[in-house]
């Protein structure tokens, strides 16, 4: 059960900005969720961790809590986190380790696995140090994913096949980021799910993903009329709470609290392969989480209202 709240007596710093290179969405899901604080009688200030005046004024300890909206290096990966937990101050969504390991996939696959979740079959590349693209070829079966470990939004993600087009794909990534998973491609139905709640998560609707682009890569994701959205997903009750099921493991595998959406791909044989797991999913307005959310009969302003309650229980 979440902690009750007065939002009339909340002071909220809503954080969004940042530094990464998903700065501008960041930015947008800050006016979408501080639309939503507003409406749900919070008193909020806006503020952007890339200014050092900004941060200061969550030294002065005049706020309650923090609400995050930050996405990317910086924001999403542990970094904001162990500086909001130094100085004592609350905030939303989960907490410096989950965020780190969540943000690496290649690091969030190895929990996954452990938890008996399906991902692909993958390999982890580090700049500057050897590999073969023979080898990733022959063990991936010729088409490939390559994408950077630590960055979100689809961002450098490059679906490829053959040895030329893989080599070339790794070494763009590398220009945007040190590590690189290189992973194999499964063709499939492209779901999300988002979950809410620390001790007892449970499972927002499914919704399938239909890209306008080859899969759901950073236009689709932001542009307007970029992918649509299906919610509840067109799936059997017995797939459904599969999936569901699945993303609640994924929660609890990276020891999540608050609030995660983890993305899968369903193949051909009815087997939810699970992509990656976000932290702080989006606000914006085409953004899925506010979407699932709708869907369960939980409004936007409310959905705003759970993740400060979450925080509170949480009490890092």
């Amino acid at each position: 059960m979440a902690a009750m709240i007065e939002p009339a007596k909340c002071r909220v710093a809503l954080l969004a900005g940042g530094t990464s290179g998903e700065r501008e969405i960041s930015l947008a899901s800050g006016v979408g969720a501080g639309a939503a604080l507003r409406e749900a009688g919070f008193l909020v200030t806006e503020l952007d961790p890339a200014r050092h005046a900004d941060l200061a004024q969550l030294l002065e300890g005049s706020f309650d809590v923090a609400f995050l909206c930050l996405h990317g290096k910086g924001g999403e990966d542990g970094a904001l986190q162990g500086f909001l937990e130094t100085i004592g101050l609350p905030y939303t969504g989960p907490g410096v380790w989950s965020s780190a390991t969540a943000m690496n996939k290649a690091q969030s696959k190895l929990f996954y696995q452990r938890a008996g979740i399906p991902t692909a079959p993958f390999q982890y590349l580090q700049k500057g140090e050897p590999y073969s693209v023979d080898e990733i070829a022959q063990v991936m079966g010729g088409t490939c994913v390559v994408k950077p470990a630590t960055e979100g939004s689809a961002l450098g993600i490059y679906i490829v096949e053959g040895v030329e087009a893989i080599a070339e794909a790794i070494e763009k990534v590398f220009e945007i980021d040190e590590l690189v998973v290189v992973e194999k491609y499964i063709s499939g139905t492209e779901l999300t799910v988002a979950v809410l709640g620390n001790d007892q998560p449970f499972a927002l609707p499914v919704i399938e993903i239909v890209p306008k682009a080859e899969f759901y890569d950073f236009d689709s994701k932001y542009a307007p009329g970029g992918s649509q959205h299906n919610c509840p997903a067109p799936l059997s009750e017995k797939l459904t709470e599969q999936v569901m099921q699945a993303a609640v493991n994924a929660h609890k595998a990276l020891h999540c609290s608050g609030v995660s959406r983890s993305d899968f791909i369903l193949d051909g044989e009815g087997i939810p392969w699970i992509l990656e797991t976000n932290t702080i999913p989006g606000m914006t307005a085409t953004s899925l989480l506010p979407d699932a959310a709708r869907a369960a009969g939980i409004s936007f302003p409310e959905l705003c209202t759970k993740l400060i309650e979450y925080a509170f229980e949480d009490a890092r």
